[in-house]
């Protein structure tokens, strides 16, 4: 099928999700689980498949194209706490009477038809039929021709599945053309679209935000900071600074930067970035960084604002907090950001003027996910402001109406 033809399906089946109940989606969302986890022989030789074509990719991409044994119960273990979840469709967010006497329901109601364009991670597959089916939307997913192999592999078990046990699987539906203009015209299939979410590289995200005429939800790159203030634990500041970039460097949650106070830079900088290049991470710094750490490597205006996606990470001594909010404001992508104190007053000033999505106080970064969120998943983190913001749930994937109930009233 077209692309076009494709999103038409979707489009055409938008009603079947939306008006299935509770019931009806959990036990949904039970056969797609048992089905991922019994087809995982069967996914796992696609995506050794996806892998071997893809022997040349960089390594943060490989280690999102891959998956094993444990990131599939994962996988199954996030869709089976979804279905532990209120469903969020149906709600009453607010009512109340108007002095006409109307009694006014604000309820909250699907989105529609989701598309999502993603690269590499097979894993975003999964995870974005489970919540748009849990939230009665429909879903086009377009992934990466990298992991095409994988994605088809997991949509064609859980189509499969569903058909079984006699539910319509066709409010799912996978482009096969994943040529750039096949991407191209996923991003005008307005008619059919009511929404795109795009996941990946910076360089994906800022073409779907420029050519896109279907609105777009951004989910923006991590270049995630953490500021170690002066009244930082030092022993806390390396532990959460090691976590944030060696957990998984390639995920948009992964530390890029980290920022020091100039009075404990001395003491603490050897002891932080030693603990770093120990586990073979590049580091590049400002002129203080470097006289203290000398086998850091300058670092220039664009490595501030680099999402590194592996072992590398910049660092900048700074005077304060101030000039701390200032950096990280200017150089950041509003994602996820850190600060190491044991001062309250300044703790909370950072709160409150860091302009994040997610923004933490001694803890790590890696925690702004949605499973970490009690979310079950994630669709995406967003980056923006507007509709939703953080990591996207359930709630962040529906829209409202007001339901109006009368006794004959008419407006004079």
């Amino acid at each position: 099928m077209t692309v076009e033809e494709t999103c038409r399906l979707a489009k055409e089946n938008v009603a079947y999700p939306a008006l299935l109940s509770t019931d009806d989606k959990n036990k949904m969302l039970g056969i797609i689980s048992r089905a991922i986890f019994a087809h995982s022989a069967d996914i796992l030789d696609a995506n050794a498949k996806d892998l071997e074509r893809g022997k040349d990719l960089p390594e943060h991409l490989k280690d999102r194209l891959r998956l094993n044994n444990g990131r599939i119960k994962d996988i199954c273990d996030g869709i089976e706490k979804l279905i532990e979840l209120d469903d969020p469709i149906g709600k009453n967010i607010g009512s109340w009477i108007n002095h006409a006497g109307l009694q006014i329901m604000k309820v909250a109601v699907p989105l529609g038809v989701i598309g999502i364009i993603y690269e590499a991670r097979p894993n975003v597959t999964c995870d974005v039929i489970a919540l748009c089916l849990k939230t009665g939307n429909a879903v086009v997913l377009r992934g990466s021709k990298d992991a095409y192999t994988t994605n088809s592999a997991i949509v064609d078990a859980v189509k499969a599945a569903l058909k079984a046990e006699g539910y319509n699987p066709e409010f799912i539906q996978l482009i096969s053309d994943t040529t750039r203009e096949g991407a191209a015209a996923f991003m005008h299939c307005d008619e059919y679209i009511d929404v795109l979410i795009p996941r990946g590289s910076a360089a994906l995200i800022r073409t779907v935000k420029k050519n896109s005429s279907v609105p777009v939800i951004e989910t923006g790159a991590g270049n995630c900071h953490l500021y170690v203030e002066k009244t930082a634990d030092t022993d806390m500041a390396k532990t959460i600074l090691l976590n944030g970039k060696l957990r998984r460097p390639s995920v948009c949650n992964a530390l890029e930067s980290m920022l020091i106070d100039r009075d404990i830079a001395n003491d603490a900088l050897p002891k932080l970035l030693g603990a770093l290049a120990e586990n073979n991470v590049k580091i590049h710094g400002c002129s203080e960084t470097c006289a203290i750490f000398p086998d850091a490597a300058p670092a220039s205006d664009e490595d501030y604002g680099k999402e590194y996606l592996g072992y590398e990470i910049s660092c900048k001594v700074v005077d304060g907090i101030d000039e701390a909010i200032a950096h990280i404001n200017k150089y950041g992508t509003h994602h996820s950001d850190a600060i190491i104190t044991s001062d309250n007053a300044l703790a909370e000033k950072f709160l409150r003027e860091i302009d994040s999505a997610a923004v933490y106080v001694n803890a790590s970064t890696c925690f702004t996910d949605g499973f970490e969120y009690g979310f079950g998943a994630e669709i995406g983190i967003s980056t923006q402001k507007l509709h939703a913001r953080g990591p996207m749930g359930l709630e962040q994937l529906t829209s409202y109406k007001y339901q109006i109930l009368g006794r004959g009233q008419v407006r004079k």
